[in-house]
């Protein structure tokens, strides 16, 4: 196995074009954890205990998990790239309800750069108002952080822009790695925030084991370890797994008669929503907590209040996966299009055997759809919640937690395996061997 490993390192590095491309990629994700401790002009970084505490559970956790501690550091990358992920979202639901969207998606390239400019500003606008927002929770939460003879409309505007560049400055590094790197930028950008993360819980949860302030001793935090090991290949089994549909063309001699050609197969996704029923649950459950929030103690007194609080509470885990169950549903539905694959099949003269051309097609793609959806949502709701249940039953720490399931595992799996898929291409075109001896390695596309 070390051989095997040592020969794939020496087999990258003799491809030039492979070896400058993750250097560029180890270059440009440098520069961003370096601007994550960058801290806004005017602000004493000792003094952001409040702010901290304050990104422990809910979405600020998240957010603060995906700039890879930022948030919490009040640095000039505090909003990450979120930003741009919710741009992008509006406008993929955009391109489904709105024709002229629809349109531009049909335009080939000149239509997808429409797009991508429309989701840069989107991306703006968004920042204007989150940025402030950003400031206004800093000014409350940790106030002493302020300098004292600091002019408050001055540090307004300038750090609304500082935020704002930052996060458009994330943006640019995630196309730079795009072109110029290896994977996906914008995903490589994420995992890496989430990643800077992990070193911190793991030493947190040994420490807390092995000094008895859980409990278990070293053989508990082993059996953690083994535990997260196998939810790591869960979520690879959940991202890569397919039900292949066969597909049979119709070919043409040259004498003119017909015949089959050689059958190939429609691979439908079980999980093709991917990460994203997750992020739409987490979002739309703490928006109505944030304003009760505002409502006071008498507010957060009722039982399902403080339950729904409880991000570790049976009630909040039960709502959380129904949610993600009916969002996988939806968001399947608006990705995939039945229709319109049974149209291309049958434009290239291609045929399910047993199956007629057409609405049949379709109606049958879309029952295999939802046949398979189904087991797919139960997985993906059961590997959301698995944080809640490693730290009520095991006593994980929060931190170590997150990492037992939701979103930054499967966004941690999705990724490396595209990134590594990447690699071994590069490596089987120069006609080296692959990263496994058993197979190629399959990404979140197939």
């Amino acid at each position: 196995m070390i051989k095997k490993f040592v020969q794939t390192i020496q087999n990258i590095w003799k491809i030039e074009d492979l070896r400058t491309r993750i250097g560029y990629t180890l270059l440009f994700v440098f520069l961003y954890r370096v601007g994550s401790f960058v801290v806004l002009p005017g602000i004493d970084a000792n003094k952001l205990g409040a702010l901290e505490s304050q990104t422990d559970e809910g979405l600020m956790a998240l957010l603060n998990m995906f700039s890879g501690g930022a948030f919490s550091n009040a640095s000039i990358f505090a909003l990450g790239i979120m930003p741009y992920i919710s741009a992008s979202i509006v406008v993929q639901l955009l391109a489904i309800a709105v024709p002229s969207f629809q349109k531009m998606q049909r335009e080939g390239e000149s239509g997808r750069r429409k797009i991508n400019q429309i989701t840069r500003w989107l991306t703006l606008f968004i920042l204007l108002f989150q940025a402030p927002s950003y400031l206004l929770n800093l000014q409350h939460t940790s106030g002493a952080a302020l300098g004292a003879g600091l002019d408050w409309t001055f540090f307004m505007i300038s750090s609304t822009i500082i935020l704002a560049a930052g996060s458009m400055f994330i943006l640019w590094l995630g196309e730079r790695i795009t072109d110029k790197g290896i994977g996906n930028g914008v995903s490589i950008i994420i995992m890496i925030g989430i990643i800077a993360r992990f070193p911190l819980a793991i030493t947190q949860e040994f420490t807390s084991r092995v000094e008895g302030a859980v409990g278990g001793g070293l053989i508990m935090f082993v059996i953690e370890l083994l535990m997260f090991v196998a939810v790591i290949c869960a979520g690879v089994a959940l991202l890569q797994g397919t039900r292949r549909v066969p597909v049979q063309y119709a070919k043409q001699s040259a004498s003119g008669a017909t015949y089959s050609g050689a059958r190939q197969y429609l691979p439908l996704k079980v999980n093709a929503a991917n990460v994203m029923p997750i992020i739409f649950a987490q979002a739309i459950l703490f928006i109505p907590l944030a304003f009760v929030s505002y409502g006071g103690t008498e507010a957060e007194s009722s039982w399902f209040v403080r339950n729904m609080m409880d991000h570790t509470g049976w009630l909040y885990n039960l709502i959380f996966a129904v949610m993600i169950i009916a969002f996988t549903y939806f968001y399947t539905a608006i990705t995939i299009n039945p229709v319109q694959m049974a149209e291309d099949m049958k434009r290239n003269n291609g045929f399910i055997p047993g199956i007629k051309p057409g609405k049949p097609t379709a109606e049958y793609i879309d029952t295999v759809m939802t046949r398979i959806t189904f087991p797919g949502s139960l997985f993906l709701a059961g590997i959301a919640v698995l944080p809640a249940i490693a730290g009520k039953l095991l006593g994980v720490q929060t931190e170590f937690a997150s990492f037992f399931g939701g979103t930054s595992l499967l966004i941690l799996v999705g990724v490396v395996l595209d990134t590594l898929q990447q690699i071994e291409s590069h490596l089987l075109m120069r006609h080296y061997d692959g990263l496994l001896s058993s197979g190629r390695i399959k990404g979140r596309v197939g």
